[in-house]
This record gives structure tokens, sequence and C-alpha cells, in this order.
């Protein structure tokens, strides 16, 4: 009779006995394969986790030291090693009181990135006796201009061991000509590092002018202020420092009107270089600050 009724029970209802039979089977088959897994407790533990803290630094550190030493093996710099997809590369183009100090100052802060104002880096090199200062030195004490070779090296120099321009650099009054531009890309594609973005900041000549002839300066920082457009907090004194500013001997509307003939001369071709790259972009400079800055951090993607 239990044969019967096991058989009356499959016949009545067939697909709900098979489908019982298989969850069952299913269920016992999982039972049986977390049976086999080992307890938590018998799995060997990683040296690491039972490493002190002092354990761990040491182990960092011998691995950069390792890492180091590999770099200098084949040649590669600090600042070559970073990750350059993460750089900023720009060059600055502007006229005198176009606001490209102001601006770099700021791109230096939120990039982390070296501000190469050639001129500075001139002085710098020049103070300090370096044989490519030393050299300058010769040229400028016989009345001549540094050639561009100098220069370029003199950048070089500085992408190479100024620990500050490890994140990308700031160009600031260089390139100027063509040929400067030329040697300059030649120079960077070799280490790998091409210029990313061209910004040209652009001004009319007469506001220029206006701008310039109230221009007050910090030497240390080359942070520069206004009489008038922006004013130190405290007259004639750094906001940042406390230290004097300065009003620049050439920053009158005769010598000022002299420069800006020889910058538009300059300027054109290179801005023209520039475009045929595909790198430039013109901002205008003649809006108030934050708005020029926030111009330039969308044509950085920001």
């Amino acid at each position: 009779m239990s044969q019967l009724n096991d058989l009356h029970f499959i016949t009545q209802n067939p697909e709900e006995s098979c489908l019982t039979r298989f969850e069952k089977k299913k269920t016992s088959n999982i039972k049986i394969e977390k049976s086999r897994i080992p307890p938590y407790n018998s799995y060997p533990i990683p040296p690491y986790i039972t490493m002190s803290v002092e354990d761990l630094k040491n182990t960092v550190a011998k691995l950069q030291e390792r890492i180091q030493q590999l770099e200098k093996k084949v040649g590669v710099s600090p600042a070559q090693s970073t990750d350059f997809a993460k750089q900023l590369r720009l060059v600055l183009i502007g006229a005198p009181g176009s606001g490209k100090g102001t601006q770099s100052a700021d791109l230096k802060d939120k990039f982390c990135a070296c501000h190469l104002a050639t001129g500075d880096m001139l002085r710098s090199q020049v103070k300090q006796g370096t044989p490519l200062g030393l050299e300058a030195k010769k040229i400028m004490d016989q009345g001549g201009l540094v050639n561009d070779e100098i220069m370029v090296n003199m950048i070089k120099s500085e992408l190479e061991n100024n620990k500050t321009c490890a994140k990308g650099f700031i160009l600031d009054g260089f390139p100027r000509t063509i040929p400067q531009a030329e040697k300059l890309d030649a120079m960077l594609n070799e280490r790998k590092t091409p210029l990313e973005n061209a910004l040209e900041l652009k001004i009319d000549d007469e506001l220029l002018v206006a701008r310039i002839t109230g221009r007050l300066v910090h030497p240390a920082s080359g942070r520069s202020y206004h009489k008038i457009f922006n004013p130190p907090k405290k007259e004639l004194t750094d906001d940042i420092t406390g230290e004097p500013l300065i009003q620049r001997s050439d920053d009158n509307e005769e010598a000022l009107k002299k420069r800006l003939v020889t910058y538009h001369q300059q300027t054109e071709p290179i801005v023209e270089y520039y475009k045929k790259t595909g790198i430039w972009q013109g901002i205008d400079a003649s809006q108030k600050p934050g708005k020029v800055w926030n111009d330039i951090l969308k044509c950085l993607g920001q």
C-alpha cells in the first residue's frame, strides 16, 4: 500500500515531485561542499599581517631605496619617474601687465608645479655661479644676448634638478621666437614631457598702460599688486610677508609702449606656431583676476 501511495503521489503531480527531489539533492550537495571548506584558523597568516609598524616602515624604506638605485642605474631622474600624464606642462603668453605673474602664482599653488620665469631663472643661475650661469654672465658682461641654447639648457636643468618641477611647470617669458619654440619642443619631446597647453592672456594696449603705471611688485615672490585695481591691504606692503613693495623703473608709459611694440612683433608668430600645434587657447585678460582664473581652469579641463 505504501508503494501504491508513493506511486499515486508521483502520478498526481510529477513536476512537483521531480523539483522536490532536485532541491533536496542540491541542498545535500551544498552541505557536503561546505563541510569540505577548512576552518578559518587553519589558513596560514601572511607575514605582513604580523609585522609591526616599524617593520613595515623599514620594508617600505628599503623598497624606495632600491627603486632609486634602479632609476639611477638606467639614468632616470626623480622628475622623470613621475607620472607625466598628470603633470601640468604649460607656457603662458602675455604682454607686460596682462596678469601672467598673478595667474602663474595661482597655478603654481594649485598644481604644485614650478614657475619658470626665465628672467628670474637667469638671474638665479648667475647668482649661484652655475656653469650655465657663468657662461650667461660672460655674454651679458660683453653686452650680448644670452643665446637660445643656454636658455633651453637652463630650463632643462631646472626640470631635472628642481624638486618643485616634479609635478609640472609653468613657463613664463619663454619662448619669444619661433627658433626658441622649436628648440624648447625638441628638448621637451626628448624628455617625453611635451607641452600640453599654450595659454595667451589677451588685452588691449591702452588698458595695459593703465595697469602697468600703477603696478607694485614684491621682488622676492613676483607677486604683483596695483595701486587702484588690486591694492595691497597695507600701503606699499606685501600681504603675505609684510615686506615692502616696489615700482619697477621701467613701469612707465614711455618704456611700456616700446616694450609692447617688441612684444607684438615677437609674439604674433609664436601664437601662430602654437595654433598650428593645436595647444593654443586665448583668454580675455581684461576681466577681473577671478574670472580670468576660472577661464584658465576651464582651458585646463578643471
